[in-house]
């Protein structure tokens, strides 16, 4: 996991439990559990998105007759 042991990991969270404390640790972590979430939703969403839309302009530009 990144090249991170057990003890590199118990000293990260030793050193969040002083900065943050207790009570706020696990509002942290829900927090930046949802903005992964988001960002993954928003980079697959916007792929398929784009891809979509560019295949319904085309279709569309086809159709389209230029004016004479």
């Amino acid at each position: 996991m990144f090249g991170l042991g057990i003890q590199e990991l118990l000293i990260i969270l030793v050193i969040a439990l002083v900065l943050f404390g207790p009570g706020k640790l696990p509002q942290i972590g829900s927090g930046l559990g949802k903005a992964i979430r988001d960002f993954k939703k928003g980079l697959s969403g916007d792929a398929a998105e784009g891809d979509s839309q560019a295949g319904d302009g085309a279709k569309k530009d086809s159709s389209k007759e230029l004016p004479r």
